[in-house]
C-alpha cells in the first residue's frame, strides 16, 4: 500500500492530455493580509471544477479490462462524483454515483452531465458511502473510493510535483482536508522533493475528523459533520491517508464556518475567483493568522469551485451584512399619503441606496394609523449605518429594533 514519488510519476504520464496543469497565481491580496508570498494552485479552474479528475482519472485507467465492462461506482459529495463520471465517459465505463440528498444541485446536475447514474442518499458522505458499498456488492462493479486508494492519492500527488515544476523555494503548502487523499498525494510527492517543505492541512472546525483522530491516536469517527465547506465534510478519515498525515503532514489547524464564509466572499471580491467552501479553507487559514509564519514563500491550495449559487447568494448577503456595506433599517411613520416620499428623501440626502423596502401594518405592535418600514439599503461601512440611524432620529423617526 505504499506510494511513492515513482508511482506519482506514473500517475502523471497517465493523466497527460486528461487534466490541465494549473499555474500558480501570485496573490498581493492573500500575501498581504497575511504578511507572506501567497502563491494560489487553483484547481477550481481544473476539469469538473476541481482536482478530483486527477485520482479519479488515474484510478480508472489502471483497471483490468473485465473490471471497466463491470462499470463502477462511486459515493461523493460532489467533486469527487464528477471527477469519476468524466473520467468514465473518457474511458468508455459505466459509472453510478451515491450523492447525499443535501448535495449541492449544481454538483449533482454536472455528474449527470457528465453521463453518471445519480443515486441521492443519506444525509452525509459517509451515509452515501455506505449506500454505495451496498450497490457494489450487488451489482460486482468497482468501487471507487475518494480517498483512501493508493492510485487516487498518486493521481492527487501529482499537485505536487507541479508546484516544484513552477517554483523550487517554496516554503509550505497549505492544503484543504476531507477524507486526506489530496494533502497525502502532495505531502509524499512534495517531502520527496524538497523534504524541508512544510504540508498544512486545514480542516472545517464543524469537520475535523484527521485532527482528532490524530490526537487519539487513531481513527475516530464523528458524531456530525454539517458545514458550509461540504466537498471536506467527512465523518471518518481513511486509515491510508491517516498513516500518510501521521507520518508526513507538519500540522492540521481548523478554521470556523464564519472564517470559510468571509474568505469566499474576500477570494470572489478581491480575486475575482469563484471557490466553493472547501476550496477556500486555505485562503481561510490565511487570512486570519492561523498560519505561523512570516515572510515566507506558501502555496495555497484552492482545491474545487463548485458551489451552488444559492449558497454563494447568501454568503455574499450575509458578508456584507457582517461588514456594514449592507444594513436593514426598520422605522414607523404615519399611513398618510406622502410620508414615505419623506422618509425616502432623508435617505438618499445621506447617499445610501435602497435596495429593498417593504411596508406593513399587519404587525401587532404597529399602532393604528401607522405603518412599518422596512428597508435594506447599500451602506459604505458601519460608520454609515450609524450616521443614518442617526440623521432618521434627528427627523424624529424611531428606529425599530427586531
Amino acid at each position: 500500500m505504499e506510494i511513492s514519488l515513482q508511482d506519482i510519476k506514473e500517475a502523471r504520464r497517465t493523466i497527460q492530455g486528461i487534466i490541465t496543469p494549473t499555474s500558480l497565481i501570485p496573490s498581493k491580496i492573500i500575501s498581504s493580509l497575511c504578511g507572506n508570498q501567497v502563491f494560489l494552485k487553483c484547481e477550481n479552474l481544473q476539469k469538473t471544477g476541481s482536482f478530483k479528475i486527477r485520482g479519479a482519472y488515474n484510478k480508472i485507467a489502471n483497471l483490468t479490462e473485465e473490471q471497466k465492462k463491470r462499470g463502477v461506482i462511486a459515493s461523493s459529495a460532489g467533486n469527487h462524483a464528477q471527477g469519476v463520471a468524466l473520467a468514465s465517459a473518457l474511458n468508455g465505463i459505466e459509472s453510478t454515483i451515491v450523492m447525499p440528498v443535501g448535495a449541492p444541485v449544481a454538483k449533482v446536475m454536472a455528474t449527470q452531465q457528465y453521463g453518471s447514474k445519480v443515486v441521492l442518499y443519506g444525509n452525509v458522505y459517509d451515509e452515501a458511502y455506505e449506500k454505495a458499498i451496498e450497490i457494489q456488492r450487488q451489482n460486482k462493479t468497482t468501487f471507487i473510493h475518494p480517498y483512501n486508494d493508493p492510485y487516487v492519492i498518486a493521481g492527487q500527488g501529482t499537485i505536487g510535483i507541479e508546484i516544484f515544476e513552477e517554483i523550487q523555494t517554496i516554503d509550505a503548502i497549505i492544503v484543504p482536508i476531507g477524507g486526506g487523499g489530496l494533502i497525502s498525494g502532495i505531502a509524499i510527492a512534495a517531502k520527496a522533493i524538497n523534504p524541508k517543505v512544510k504540508i498544512i492541512g486545514v480542516e472545517a472546525e464543524k469537520a475535523s475528523s484527521m485532527k482528532e483522530s490524530l490526537k487519539i491516536g487513531k481513527i475516530h469517527t464523528l458524531k456530525s459533520a454539517n458545514t458550509i465547506a461540504d466537498g471536506i465534510a467527512i465523518k471518518t478519515p481513511g486509515d491510508i491517508t491517516y498513516n500518510i498525515i501521521k507520518s508526513l503532514v507538519d500540522e492540521i489547524i481548523v478554521v470556523s464556518e464564519d472564517e470559510l464564509a468571509n474568505a469566499l466572499f474576500i477570494f470572489l471580491e478581491k480575486e475575482k475567483i469563484l471557490a466553493e467552501g472547501a476550496g477556500v479553507a486555505s485562503v481561510a487559514a490565511l487570512i486570519h493568522n492561523k498560519i505561523n509564519m512570516v515572510n515566507k514563500k506558501i502555496v495555497a491550495l484552492i482545491s474545487g469551485g463548485n458551489i451552488d449559487m444559492n449558497m454563494v447568494i447568501n454568503i455574499i448577503d450575509n458578508s456584507l451584512l457582517k461588514n456594514g456595506r449592507m444594513a436593514e433599517i426598520i422605522v414607523s411613520i404615519p399611513d398618510k399619503p406622502g410620508n414615505l416620499q419623506i422618509l425616502l428623501e432623508i435617505v438618499a440626502k445621506t447617499r445610501a441606496n435602497i435596495y429593498s423596502i417593504f411596508q406593513t401594518r399587519l404587525k401587532p405592535y404597529v399602532n393604528i394609523g401607522f405603518q412599518e418600514v422596512s428597508m435594506v439599503l447599500e451602506t459604505r461601512d458601519h460608520h454609515h449605518i450609524k450616521e443614518i440611524q442617526e440623521e432618521l432620529t434627528r427627523n424624529g423617526y424611531t428606529i425599530i429594533e427586531e
